[in-house]
């Protein structure tokens, strides 16, 4: 239990529980935390998700999504990252799955195009370190190798 909170009653930690999942979408196993968090056993933590999941405050594949959504239209991150940020997660590898194939391609195509131009106009050097330079930040940004080789040929043509 962290330090700045105590123990909460069931019914407590099931309100607070519930004002936190309506406020964003949540994964579940970082609900399970926070009631850990919250001083709930393993029992009451279990049936208190249920609850929540029964009652549609907490959605998995709704979560997955919009987790999905907003890496790629906000951060501009590749799936390759959002992925595995989803797997840290604890979020099934279906679930994830699911959540890629609303991904707008043309959106996620122009995410890339914009984020290698602006890097490589950035980068200092030869063409081939330019290079370089910009498709190890597009993988480290999360984006497939392949996406990355054929922005970069497009790019320097």
């Amino acid at each position: 239990m962290k330090n700045s909170e105590h123990a909460y009653s069931f019914l407590e930690a099931k309100q607070k529980i519930e004002a936190w999942c309506a406020y964003q979408e949540r994964a579940q196993s970082e609900v399970q935390s926070k009631l850990r968090d919250y001083g709930l056993d393993l029992e009451d933590t279990y049936a208190l998700i249920s609850d929540l999941i029964s009652n549609n405050f907490l959605n998995e594949q709704r979560f997955a999504s919009a987790y999905t959504s907003g890496k790629i239209t906000i951060k501009r991150w590749g799936r390759r990252k959002i992925y595995n940020n989803l797997l840290q997660k604890q979020v099934a590898k279906k679930v994830i799955e699911t959540a890629f194939k609303e991904i707008d391609t043309e959106i996620y195509q122009n995410n890339l195009t914009v984020l290698a131009n602006r890097k490589y106009a950035a980068c200092k050097g030869t063409s081939f370190e330019r290079k370089v330079k910009v498709s190890r930040f597009l993988a480290g940004k999360g984006y497939e190798f392949d996406l990355i080789q054929d922005v970069l040929e497009e790019l320097v043509d």
